[in-house]
C-alpha cells in the first residue's frame, strides 16, 4: 500500500449559516492522480484551498506529509508549502512580470540560490513544459492561454514539489490544446512520480490522468475509487455525470488506460473508500 500524503479527517466547512463540507474523509496516497469533481458550489476548491492551509475548516484538521497543518508552526508550514506546487485556475500569472520573472520568484524567495543557477533553473523549467527559451522574455498578456498554462505549470515545479494541485487545468483550451496540456501533465507525473490532486469537471481529462476520483455533492463525498468504479454508483449526480456517449466513452478510455499504462508511482490503491 502507498503512503498517505494528504489526509483530511472529519472536516467541516462553513460559511455563516451555509454548510459546506460535512464530515469530509479522504486520504491522498503518494505517486498518484486523485481528481476532484462535483457540482458549481459543491465546495471542491474550496477543499483544494485547506489542502494547501489557504483556508481553515470550521472542524476536523488536514495533515500533509504527517503533519497537521493547522497545528504546525510558521517555519514548519512555510518547509510543508515549499514541498508543494499550485497551478491556479487560469494560470494567475503575475501580469507585470516577464515569463523568466514569473518563473524565478518562487527560487528567489529561499534567498539561497545564486542569480545564474536561477536562470539556468527557469530555462530548464521552461523546455520541461515544452516552452522555448526565446519567450522566456516575454508578458503574460503576449502568450496564448496555452503558453500561460505551461509557464504556470513551470512556475508550479520551481521548487521540486512532490505534491501538485491543479485547479482546472484544461479549463478555457481548445480541443487540441487539451490534449496536449494532459498529455505533458501525464509524461511529467511518470517522470516526476509526483502526488497530484486536480479538480475538473472535464471528462476527457479526468479519464487521460485519475487514478481515482472523489465525488462531492450534498455537502459530503459520496464516492471515492476508480473512475470504472465511481461510475457504476447509483446516485443521481454520478449517473447525470457520466451519462450519454461522451461519459461512457470517458469511461472506457479511463480503463483501457489502466489496463494498458498502470500508474508505476503507486502500489496497492485502494479499489474503494468508505465515505
Amino acid at each position: 500500500m502507498s503512503e498517505p500524503v494528504i489526509e483530511v479527517r472529519n472536516l467541516w466547512t462553513r460559511f455563516g449559516r451555509q454548510i459546506v463540507h460535512r464530515d469530509i474523509n479522504l486520504t491522498v496516497y503518494r505517486g498518484e492522480i486523485l481528481a476532484l469533481v462535483g457540482g458549481s458550489g459543491s465546495g471542491k476548491t474550496t477543499l483544494l484551498r485547506q489542502m494547501l492551509g489557504l483556508e481553515r475548516p470550521g472542524r476536523g484538521e488536514v495533515c500533509v506529509f504527517g503533519k497537521s497543518l493547522h497545528k504546525s508552526d510558521p517555519d514548519e508550514l512555510l518547509k510543508l508549502r515549499r514541498r508543494s506546487g499550485v497551478l491556479f485556475q487560469e494560470g494567475a500569472l503575475f501580469s507585470a512580470l516577464t515569463v523568466f520573472d514569473n518563473i524565478a520568484l518562487p527560487m528567489r524567495e529561499l534567498r539561497t540560490l545564486e542569480e545564474d543557477f536561477i536562470r539556468d533553473l527557469v530555462l530548464f523549467k521552461l523546455q520541461s513544459v515544452g516552452i522555448e527559451a526565446k519567450h522566456a522574455s516575454k508578458m503574460p498578456a503576449e502568450l496564448s492561454g496555452g503558453m500561460v498554462k505551461r509557464v504556470a505549470l513551470a512556475r508550479a515545479l520551481a521548487l521540486e514539489p512532490e505534491l501538485l494541485f491543479l485547479d482546472e487545468p484544461t479549463a478555457g483550451l481548445d480541443p487540441d490544446r487539451s490534449e496536449s496540456f494532459v498529455q505533458l501533465l501525464r509524461g511529467l507525473h511518470r517522470e516526476l512520480c509526483l502526488t497530484v490532486v486536480m479538480v475538473t469537471h472535464d471528462l476527457d481529462t479526468l479519464a487521460a490522468l485519475a487514478d481515482r476520483v472523489a465525488v462531492l455533492c450534498e455537502q459530503k463525498l459520496i464516492a471515492v475509487g476508480p473512475v470504472r468504479e465511481v461510475a457504476q454508483n447509483a446516485h443521481q449526480f454520478i449517473c447525470n455525470f457520466f451519462q450519454g456517449e461522451r461519459g461512457r466513452r470517458a469511461v472506457e478510455a479511463a480503463v483501457k488506460r489502466e489496463q494498458e499504462q498502470p500508474n508505476a508511482c503507486v502500489a496497492g490503491l485502494p479499489e474503494k473508500q468508505g465515505v
